[in-house]
């Protein structure tokens, strides 16, 4: 049985998030694609863009864990996903030592945060909720490390 191709994955990740908005009101498939073409832009492999389109299908519960556990998809897209998913309760400090654990997840990570402070998504918010947001990226930046003079943005 191969690997499930990158069409694919978009289908499912397109289809398995139907319906459901990010906080401007706009389709979450498009939060998908930006960080897809994040990934892409930056360097990443299949197996990272592919991840990008699932990163947040378990934490939204538009996927289940036992789907992703069965997917016919490589270890590493497996594992990416497994540590860019948000746990209840969880420390910040916590998700951020998972994902610089996770060969590969870091970039994921990137893009993501990349494409959720983008200030053209952010103004559309009320003022409050942009500045709460803002903030809780500029923490998680700080806490992968993307913020210090070494990280500087990999071609």
């Amino acid at each position: 049985m191969g690997h499930l191709s990158l069409t694919d994955v978009e289908t499912i990740a397109r289809r398995a998030h139907e319906g459901q908005v990010d906080k401007a009101g706009r389709p979450y498939a498009e939060h998908l694609a930006a960080v897809a073409r994040g990934v892409r832009e930056r360097g990443g492999s299949e197996e990272q863009i592919a991840a990008a389109w699932l990163h947040d299908a378990v934490e939204d519960e538009a996927l289940s864990e036992q789907w992703l556990a069965a997917a016919p998809l490589p270890g590493q897209v497996k594992a990416i996903v497994a540590a860019v998913t948000k746990r209840a309760g969880e420390a910040p400090e916590q998700y951020a030592a998972r994902i610089l654990a996770t060969p590969g997840a870091l970039l994921v990570k990137q893009a993501d945060l990349a494409h959720n402070a983008d200030p053209a998504r952010l103004a559309v918010l009320d003022a409050g909720t942009a500045a709460r947001l803002t903030a809780k990226y500029a923490r998680m930046r700080a806490l992968l490390g993307l913020d210090g003079p070494e990280a500087r943005e990999r071609p």
